[in-house]
């Protein structure tokens, strides 16, 4: 059945897949049509676990990128005005752009006829997202015209804006003035002063950081030091305005945070112009002892700020020098744990899209960082309609900052979903410490230490069965082996892990030393535990082997350096270059 809960003025489709085929097809047709079904685009989408460091469903539930408003019109066909009124703006704006940057009027006219044809192509069935058809003209547009950033030169003018805003003697006597009204109970101690001022520099500089005007306009350049404190004199307003400034730590009674309350936190940045306001906001937070990623779009998204304009734009490249830079899209959590641990307060990456917000198309670095810090400020209304107008939940807390009513500052918060566990760094490496010094007894009384490496999380739907049959042969190990001690990786899972805690923790367990037999899981190995089972081997496990799992081939990797340090460690299952070869396929798909 398929229920609609309506609350807050959100539709929230409650249907759970598995209980009627029709239904389940439906569903997976609109993904498909959207290009958001890991089945059916690998390459391009997050698998289904990628998408567990951000997103907590349950019930099998599948994530969209959209207001639940829009997929309830999607799915359900009882929108159309909706939905058109939707794909119309998105057409508006593609052929403002085709308007504005086409002179030539036989271009223009191929033009606009060509983006026509594809708008009703895609739009026909009324299953597209109007911001993922926007996404594929768009596409469409860039490809024709061979222009890469049309927005490239309006975006530098915003930028340039703003800097000048904030570099006024103006604007710097404006905030470093302190009227009566702000100090009618001023603190006791210098240090307490110091700190209050410090405050009052933040939320002035929150104020800014709504004011549309400062980069959509040149209004600013006649701006004296009492315009700029009627911009200061904004009202704070939302649910998020305590939960964030407690988050930050701006509310605190200390001059400086102590290191357990200082925060990773993950900037989803968002207008050109206003990035330059969020960066002096970034700084202040990095200077209470706050850790910054900031992240950027991947490429051209209209005014949105991308990951070329930092690098490439002299103003925001000069605020950003000393910042670090990730520009890998794929690192391990042991590298990303290095970088986060480092002296960089500043961190600046792609979310690997050139959408306002989607979790299914971000690239891993950022699935990565989104688990591993501690809350997520995301900027404006567009980020704003995407995470908060749906009733999904996080596994961290979403701060967004947006302007409100009355040019007022609108801090909405959405809490994690409370059944979310995050394992710091340290709880992995005491847990991995534990089985260390288990692996270290069993040595000194005699006995051979054994890794077993198998499938898990590889054959999409058959965790439990993966686990049940490395147990089933590790039990049959233990019958026939005497003196040792397997370690079966299945059995250390808890309610809360995922993939890279699990390699976190292992790795660190691997490169112990005390491994003597690291056995990797062959076909004969699971042949054997469906015969201990009594069953016969099902379609989807038949020629299976530890190679299949990517996590099984990079511990393959840590196994051969692990091997180079203690050469008397042996090596049992598939074939080095049979491991090496599915890395090349899983590099050529990448």
């Amino acid at each position: 059945m398929e229920n609609k809960i309506e609350s807050d003025n959100q539709v929230k489709i409650t249907y759970r897949p598995g209980e009627n085929p029709e239904k389940d097809a439906w569903h997976t047709a609109f993904f498909i049509e959207n290009h958001m079904d890991y089945f059916a685009y690998p390459d391009h989408v997050a698998s289904p676990e990628q998408l567990t460091f951000m997103i907590y469903t349950e019930n099998d539930e599948r994530y969209y990128p959209c207001s639940d408003k829009m997929f309830e019109a999607i799915i359900s066909k009882n929108n159309s005005a909706f939905l058109q009124k939707k794909y119309k703006e998105v057409l508006q704006r593609i052929a403002e752009l085709i308007d504005s940057q086409i002179e030539d009027k036989r271009d223009k006219s191929f033009l606009e006829a060509l983006i026509k044809i594809k708008f009703l192509h895609e739009t026909r069935d009324e299953m597209m997202i109007p911001s993922r058809v926007e996404k594929r003209l768009l596409k469409i547009y860039l490809d024709r015209t061979l222009i890469d950033d049309p927005f490239l030169c309006k975006k530098a003018i915003r930028n340039n804006r703003v800097n000048k805003a904030i570099c006024s003697e103006a604007f710097k006597k404006a905030i470093n003035q302190m009227d009566n009204i702000a100090i009618l109970e001023p603190p006791a101690t210098l240090a307490g002063i110091k700190e209050f001022i410090e405050h009052v520099e933040i939320k002035r500089l929150l104020s800014l950081s709504v004011e549309k005007s400062l980069w959509e306009s040149d209004e600013s350049k006649i701006y004296n030091e009492v315009d700029f404190h009627k911009l200061f004199n904004r009202q704070m307003i939302g649910n998020g305005v305590k939960p964030m400034l407690d988050f930050l730590g701006i509310e605190s009674k200390q001059l400086h945070l102590k290191e357990e309350q200082a925060k990773k936190i993950l900037w989803l940045a968002d207008e050109s112009g206003e990035i330059i306001v969020d960066l002096a906001i970034i700084k202040y937070l990095a200077k209470l002892g706050h850790k910054i990623i900031i992240a950027f779009k991947e490429g051209p998204h209209y005014t949105k700020v991308d990951f070329f304009d930092v690098q490439a734009d002299e103003i925001l490249s000069k605020e950003l020098e000393g910042a670090f830079f990730i520009k890998e899209k794929n690192i391990g959590k042991n590298e990303l744990v290095q970088i986060l641990r480092s002296d960089k307060n500043i961190i600046a990456i792609s979310d690997g899209t050139r959408e306002n917000f989607n979790p299914l198309l971000t690239s891993k670095v950022f699935s990565r960082i989104f688990r591993e810090v501690d809350g997520i400020i995301s900027r404006g209304h567009d980020q704003k309609r995407r995470i908060f107008e749906n009733h999904f939940q996080f596994t961290r807390d979403i701060f967004n900052i947006s302007r409100g009513p009355d040019g007022s500052i609108l801090i909405s918060y959405k809490p994690k979903h409370p059944s979310v566990i995050k394992f710091s760094h340290s709880d992995l490496e005491k847990k991995a410490k534990i089985i260390i010094d288990q692996m270290e007894e069993a040595k000194k009384k005699g006995m051979t230490v054994i890794f077993y490496s198998g499938i898990i999380g590889s054959i999409p739907g058959k965790i439990q069965m993966a686990k049940k049959i490395m147990s089933v042969f590790i039990d049959f190990l233990k019958d026939q082996f005497a003196m040792t001690f397997i370690i079966n990786p299945s059995e250390y899972f808890e309610i809360g892990m995922d993939a890279d805690d699990l390699m976190y923790m292992w790795e660190i367990v691997q490169t112990s030393g005390y491994i003597d037999i690291w056995r990797f899981q062959s076909y004969d190995d699971i042949v054997n535990a469906f015969q201990a089972m009594g069953k016969k081997v099902p379609p989807e496990w038949v020629g299976k082997d530890a190679t299949y799992s990517t996590g099984c081939t990079k511990e393959m990797k840590i196994a051969l350096d692990v091997q180079k340090k203690h050469p008397e460690m042996q090596i049992i299952g598939p074939s080095v270059e049979k491991f090496m070869r599915r890395n090349e396929y899983c590099m050529i798909k990448g």
